[in-house]
């Protein structure tokens, strides 16, 4: 079961046993926080006996941190689970599946026990067992095969994203919302990466990337394996920001299991809390939520907007029902100064941030300001039908404070033809597709029809 999806399907099949004790909008709570313990389980499998020597060893001679140092020596692992238990000793034991269950969460290191308490799995199992039903689950999931040989990292990856995508489909939500197509992903990445092709790949270098809504880490996954493909020795860190627990929970566990830094991937809500003040990155992406409400926080906004140049929102506010642009200041408010090389962002709107708003109101006057500071550097349609239960226009804006001189002064528009012919070369076939033509390409220029992809001067 190599490939994410008949991974998916067989996990999904645990909700054949939810059925009736759970409603259909409650299957995520149980399934994704037990397919990342399995995963945590799966990959601590080869070095567990060594790991359990270890702690046996020094665990009360050592700070959490200092063993978790040790560990990580041996098993390769940021976190350890102190239990002599996993998967298969919960399933030879049916009669105290519940009690052991939760020993061997609370086993785990504090970096892990975090992410539990985010997906507030201990009501679940309790829920699971009065219901006489945690056993069946469990052995189930003891069942499933979630080791590396079995299912790299990029292949979880999007079990993750397919498990939320189908969580979100039956709580009739906006999909889109949930999950980024991972061929727009690279598409988006190619174009952010593209003037920097050949400084990518020197030597002892060192680059950031960042996601102010990053959901279970998508982008940020798929910058990272781009960049890393051109310069293995390349150091890429990765940075986020989540409101959704689950979400924030699942990036997390990803970001333990690839041996990188939980704490670059903050929780909480971008508008009215930087999670990473004073941070500047080199590149930027985000899909931030379509239409997103931000009445709740419109006077904490609202006054960051009136602190002028030292607050994230002095170009304006739009209006209360759709945020998309206050993520873009946001994310502009993190580029790095053009001295120190600058930033690129990419970021997913729906038409919204392009076409609403009279002149002098909010979204005028941001588009205004984006158009003078020169930081809009081209606008792509995107084909219609490629995110999930969405059929409404989406574009990728793309931005930098340090635009190439051929390019200053104007904006370019790619229309959705273009990118069509992008996303079917990358083997990503379309309902509908246009003309054969690769947008952008790492070594290669960008190729231009007639109406098709223009420069248009500010």
């Amino acid at each position: 079961m190599q490939h994410h999806r008949e991974v998916t399907n067989f996990i999904w099949r645990v909700a054949d046993i939810l059925r009736g004790h759970y409603k259909q909008s409650e299957y995520g709570r149980v399934i994704l926080p037990l397919t990342v313990l399995r995963r945590l389980d799966s990959v601590m499998a080869e070095t567990r006996d060594q790991v359990a020597a270890e702690i046996e060893r020094y665990g009360d001679q050592l700070t959490e941190v200092r063993l978790i140092g040790l560990v990580e020596r041996t098993s390769g692992l940021g976190f350890f689970n102190r239990s002599r238990l996993d998967f298969d000793a919960l399933v030879a034991d049916p009669d105290n599946v519940a009690q052991n269950l939760r020993s061997y969460v609370a086993g785990f290191s504090e970096n892990v026990r975090a992410i539990f308490q985010r997906f507030q799995f201990d009501p679940q199992i309790s829920k699971l067992d009065r219901s006489n039903v945690l056993f069946q689950v469990v052995r189930d999931f003891a069942n499933i095969d979630l080791h590396q040989d079995r299912i790299d990292n990029t292949q979880m990856g999007y079990l993750y994203e397919e498990l939320i995508r189908r969580f979100s489909e039956q709580s009739n939500e906006t999909a889109g919302e949930h999950f980024t197509p991972r061929e727009v992903i690279r598409m988006m990445v190619a174009v952010l990466f593209e003037p920097d092709t050949d400084a990518l790949t020197a030597r002892q270098l060192a680059r950031t990337v960042y996601d102010p809504a990053c959901g279970t880490g998508g982008m940020l996954s798929v910058a990272e394996n781009y960049a890393t493909d051109l310069n293995p020795s390349l150091i890429f860190e990765a940075y986020g920001q989540e409101l959704n627990p689950e979400s924030w929970a699942t990036c997390v566990s990803d970001m333990l299991m690839k041996g990188q830094e939980p704490d670059n991937i903050v929780f909480g809500n971008t508008f009215t809390h930087d999670g990473l003040p004073g941070e500047r990155f080199h590149y930027m992406l985000c899909n931030p939520p379509f239409g997103v409400d931000w009445k709740a926080y419109r006077q904490e906004i609202e006054d960051e907007a009136s602190q002028g140049l030292a607050g994230r929102f002095h170009a304006g506010t739009p209006r209360v029902s759709d945020g998309s642009l206050l993520f873009l200041q946001h994310m502009i408010s993190k580029m790095r100064p053009p001295q120190e090389g600058g930033s690129r962002i990419a970021i997913v709107f729906n038409a919204s941030p392009l076409f609403t708003g009279q002149a002098g109101s909010g979204e005028s006057e941001i588009r205004r300001w984006l158009i003078e500071s020169d930081y809009l550097e081209a606008i792509i349609g995107l084909p219609d039908q490629l995110f999930y239960n969405t059929g409404i226009s989406t574009y990728v804006w793309i931005l930098t404070n340090r635009k190439e001189e051929r390019r200053r002064g104007k904006v370019q528009w790619a229309s959705p033809r273009i990118v069509e012919g992008f996303l079917l070369i990358s083997g990503f076939m379309l309902p509908r597709f246009g003309a054969h033509l690769r947008f952008v390409s790492p070594r290669v220029p960008v190729r231009r029809r007639p109406g098709s992809s223009s420069h248009t001067s500010c």
